[in-house]
């Protein structure tokens, strides 16, 4: 099955990995192929109530700061791994397993910040845009499952760099962290969440004895990443330090995700 996911998303790439400059256009056209690629390989929660309120959290922070009018979606992943990731055109995919990690709504919306503005700064095509010949459908195969690229899957598909890749720089996790504690902010959430959801993702990195796959991987949690977004905070206004820490909603939504039954995985 990974064999074929893996296919399925590196044939959508065939074209534009070439671009020199990838339009918004192209970037809507390709997170629509990847998403549909994704959403028939991985084990999507179909939960109607807990998909309309990771949509609705979702939307609370895109919406303020989107210029380019993305079709933002939203969807939760029926696997513990520690995991999230974003697709171009405004795709996000929390884990169930990040999710249940998350003692607060506002450490879950730093994640999804967080993602966001991946998507919104253009990381994923700007590497696209960078790294000619190489499709960012083949990245996302190393976000997603890092141990394939590691273990030698990245010269069964001849792609060279692609497990690099698959780890945004310094600059662009620092600005994803940036830009997502704004979105926070415009929310009206608390932007603490941010770093004390690194606090926690950097326990469970040290748990495993230094390793970890999923968002660990693909996210380098370094204790300055901490430190800088608390930095960042402190250079806010201080009315805007503070914010919504938690919900009821975020609660019935945690447990609800919790007590699902096991949803199928694709065939």
């Amino acid at each position: 099955m990974r064999v074929k996911m893996f296919a399925a998303v590196i044939t959508a790439s065939v074209g534009l990995g070439a671009c020199a400059r990838i339009s918004t256009q192209q970037e809507a056209q390709m997170g629509q192929n990847y998403a549909q690629q994704i959403n028939a390989q991985l084990p999507i929660i179909r939960d109607a109530e807990a998909n309309a309120y990771i949509n609705r959290l979702g939307d609370s922070l895109a919406v303020l700061v989107d210029t380019q009018g993305r079709n933002w979606q939203f969807f939760l992943v029926d696997d513990p791994e520690v995991n999230a990731f974003a697709v171009p055109g405004g795709y996000i995919y929390v884990n169930k397993g990040l999710v249940l990690r998350a003692q607060t709504l506002s450490q879950l919306a730093g994640v999804v910040g967080h993602e966001i503005a991946h998507v919104t700064q253009r990381h994923s095509v700007q590497q696209m845009e960078k790294q000619q010949g190489i499709g960012i459908g083949a990245t996302l195969v190393c976000i997603w499952q890092p141990s394939f690229c590691q273990q030698g899957g990245g010269d069964l598909l001849n792609l060279g760099a692609t497990a690099a890749m698959a780890k945004f720089s310094r600059n662009d996790e620092t600005e994803a962290d940036r830009e997502g504690l704004k979105y926070i902010v415009r929310a009206g959430l608390d932007p603490n969440g941010m770093p004390e959801m690194f606090e926690i993702l950097l326990a469970e990195r040290r748990s495993r004895g230094g390793g970890g796959g999923g968002f660990l991987a693909s996210h380098p949690m370094e204790e300055d990443r901490i430190r800088n977004t608390r930095a960042m905070i402190q250079q806010l206004p201080p009315d805007q330090r503070s914010g919504t820490r938690d919900s009821e909603a975020f609660q019935r939504f945690k447990a609800r995700l919790a007590a699902l039954p096991p949803t199928p995985r694709p065939r």
